[in-house]
């Protein structure tokens, strides 16, 4: 008789709320990533904040419960990255992973050249999307027509490179490498920038190593690994996270008193005296008068702050420490 196996017990779900930076590992996407660490939270509702490739590295926020509504911050945030370009190959997919399909012979990488290359690459730049990337077409990913085959025609893209650095780097797989640190706006894509700087060259590049080392105030050293996260304690991986505002903790803050943190919260827009506010602001954070009772965004206009994003009333109460002042005014 054939021995049966015990099914999998049921991961029991509970709600968790804050920010994880994870360090994502080589070969996974960010999805598998961010389910695995959901699993290893035991968390009811996770997010994340931007994909990396599966060959790329780094630092990707996750958010959890409450924190998941304010995850377009971070998707919007301004991004740094640390790349190899492998010259004189070009590839199907602009790295590592895709087939050869052209080979050129790379001239002498001098000073000069990359000093020329850093100012023409700074600044401003239109970028056609990659084929293989998740951008959507009539409903499908891109990179679905790229394996059939399909060149879909892409809009270009307007993006900004604030800051470049190139260095000529060691790689046993080329015969010549450069390596970048790059600080760019949202939707830039390093595959491409790696290729246009390849054929500017004039022998081609793809990537053969991408890290993400800084995305909206985030750094990889705040960053905790996968395997250092599965073998912690239960609690100790809650101590990992960080509280839900810290998605938003770069811009001003606005304090309410419970009458006002109620009707907030009921998403009604809160007229104040001129100046009450603050200035005029695309968003704030705003509290209530209780030690850690974050409610949620805003923006100002005219003495008005008007709600954006908002916790539930029983979130702010989880969120809540022991210590607080009853909750009872922010439930009305």
């Amino acid at each position: 008789m054939p021995k049966i196996s015990n099914p999998r017990p049921k991961v029991l779900r509970r709600p968790v709320h804050g920010v994880l930076l994870l360090d994502k590992p080589l070969g996974l996407s960010s999805n598998q990533a961010l389910q695995k660490a959901k699993w290893l939270l035991r968390a009811e509702k996770a997010g994340h904040t931007g994909t990396l490739d599966p060959l790329a590295t780094g630092v990707l926020p996750l958010c959890f419960g409450a924190a998941t509504k304010f995850s377009q911050v971070q998707l919007e945030a301004n991004k740094t990255y640390e790349a190899v370009l492998l010259l004189g190959q070009k590839t199907t997919t602009a790295d590592a992973e895709g087939e050869v399909i052209q080979t050129r012979p790379v001239p002498a990488i001098t000073p000069e050249m990359l000093q020329s290359l850093t100012a023409q690459f700074t600044g401003p730049l239109a970028q056609i999307p990659p084929m293989y990337s998740a951008l959507k077409k009539d409903g499908k990913a891109l990179y679905e027509y790229a394996r059939q085959g399909q060149e879909i025609e892409r809009e270009a893209r307007h993006i900004t490179i604030f800051s470049l650095e190139m260095s000529v780097a060691e790689d046993d797989r080329a015969d010549a490498a450069i390596r970048i640190i790059v600080s760019c706006s949202k939707g830039t894509y390093i595959r491409t920038l790696g290729e246009d700087i390849g054929e500017a060259i004039g022998c081609g590049a793809h990537l053969g190593f991408l890290r993400r080392i800084e995305t909206g105030g985030f750094v990889a050293s705040q960053c905790i690994t996968l395997a250092a996260l599965e073998a912690m304690s239960e609690d100790q991986r809650m101590d990992c996270l960080l509280a839900p505002q810290s998605l938003v903790a770069a811009f001003p803050s606005v304090t309410l008193d419970a009458e006002n943190s109620g009707r907030f919260l009921s998403g009604l827009r809160r007229r104040g005296t001129p100046g009450q506010w603050g200035p005029d602001a695309a968003l704030v954070q705003v509290y209530g008068t209780e030690p850690n009772a974050f409610l949620g965004s805003a923006h100002v206009t005219a003495d008005e702050l008007i709600p954006q994003r908002l916790l539930s009333p029983l979130e702010v109460k989880n969120m809540l420490t022991a210590s607080s002042e009853p909750q009872a005014d922010l439930m009305h």
